[in-house]
């Protein structure tokens, strides 16, 4: 049996998703759908709209076989740990053959190319790197110019569009550990990443999450347009939960140490969220005063999630490397059995009950302890009743 996976937040599930599943059963050559997809909490480091059961029941009733969850210290990280640490699940397991992400351009051998670019480390590589971030410019901006400043026939689109950035991490991770998956692109339909601009049928999830919070009555019926029956029915009783407000106390409350030690901080950057929190209590005005060139209001909002949920650097580079687990979200039912057969023959065990999560050891059970951690905090802040020893089956 081959699989192709595909690494998402679904956040919510909608129509380009849908068509990115179709994209795949047409295009991978392979026999099953794998989503491996963040928990209850994003890469951008907010809080998803709906809890990860029904973000992984979603995906399976519109045509994935199984859904597995990507632990919360990978998916609330900056883009390398992100996508390595994927990478890091997905090769464990040697049914994966394919790896398929969206994207706004380029092939399969564009992204190969400019990810062995990015992982240059000769002389000329490490002193224009070095110079690039002399006016204060942040490491990945720096790489990126570096990159193109070396490498003309690299296509800049690579490196600077959102969903390009991450393809050539997936890539980069998967030249550097030997896994053996081939990158396979597929374009994105409609809004961009990034585009807040509701769409007559295929808005970005950026979109669809900002119409959800305004209320606004004619931006919700184009809701009913943009994603399945299926999602539209479990939106209807969205309510924003009080994150923003847990995040900033959380920042009061912690240690600036504790702080410092969030992947995403550097440079006495904690100081400095502290002390905008203290004059600015509201999250997103805090957060407007520390944004910078070398600052980007996602890196800000992970630094806060990543205090919030207690993820320090140190352990999630040790989890990046060390033997972890397959956690389960969801299934399809008639495919149980091969599923579940193609886990156990993986390198990492397979949970589906508190049971097997009892074999867990070190690295293992600290990482899967995150994700009881996660999904605790995003019940007491949504009044959601679901536990980490479950799987839905559907």
């Amino acid at each position: 049996m081959k699989i192709c996976a595909v690494v998402a937040e679904y956040n919510p599930f909608h129509n380009g998703h849908l068509y990115q599943l179709e994209q795949i059963r047409k295009l991978s050559g392979c026999d099953k759908i794998l989503c491996l997809m963040s928990g209850n909490f994003t890469q951008r480091g907010e809080i998803a709209v709906l809890h990860k059961y029904a973000r992984a029941r979603h995906a399976v009733e519109c045509g994935a076989d199984i859904v597995l969850e990507l632990p919360a210290a990978f998916a609330a990280s900056p883009a390398e740990l992100f996508a390595g640490g994927a990478i890091h699940i997905l090769s464990s397991l040697p049914e994966v053959t394919v790896l398929a992400f969206g994207c706004e351009s380029g092939t399969k051998e564009d992204f190969l190319k400019t990810a062995r670019a990015t992982l240059s480390e000769d002389k000329q590589f490490k002193a224009t790197l070095k110079e690039n971030m002399k006016d204060g410019t942040s490491y990945v901006k720096a790489r990126t110019q570096t990159v193109l400043s070396l490498n003309h026939d690299i296509d800049e689109k690579l490196l600077t569009s959102p969903n390009n950035i991450l393809g050539v991490e997936y890539c980069r991770a998967i030249l550097s550990s030997g896994a053996k998956i081939q990158p396979l692109p597929i374009p994105r339909v409609g809004g961009g990443y990034a585009d807040a601009a509701l769409l007559k049928n295929f808005s970005s999830a950026t979109a669809l999450r900002t119409a959800l919070g305004s209320g606004d009555k004619k931006a919700l019926k184009l809701l009913k347009s943009n994603v399945p029956a299926n999602v539209l029915r479990d939106l209807a009783s969205y309510r924003e939960p009080p994150y923003k407000q847990a995040a900033m106390c959380a920042l009061l409350a912690n240690e600036p140490d504790r702080v410092t030690k969030c992947p995403d901080c550097s440079e006495g950057l904690e100081n400095r969220l502290r002390a905008m929190a203290k004059s600015n209590p509201d999250y997103d005005a805090a957060l407007e005063k520390v944004v910078s060139k070398r600052y980007t209001l996602s890196r800000l909002k992970r630094i806060l999630l990543q205090n919030f949920l207690g993820i320090g650097r140190k352990e999630a580079r040790g989890f990046s490397e060390a033997p972890l687990y397959c956690k389960v979200l969801a299934v399809s039912r008639k495919d149980m059995p091969e599923l579940l057969g193609a886990l156990n023959r993986g390198s990492y065990p397979c949970i589906m009950r508190k049971s097997d999560a009892g074999s867990l050891k070190k690295d293992a059970l600290a990482c899967f302890e995150t994700d009881v951690r996660a999904n605790e905090l995003y019940n007491i802040l949504t009044g959601a009743h679901t536990n980490e020893y479950e799987s839905v089956i559907v």
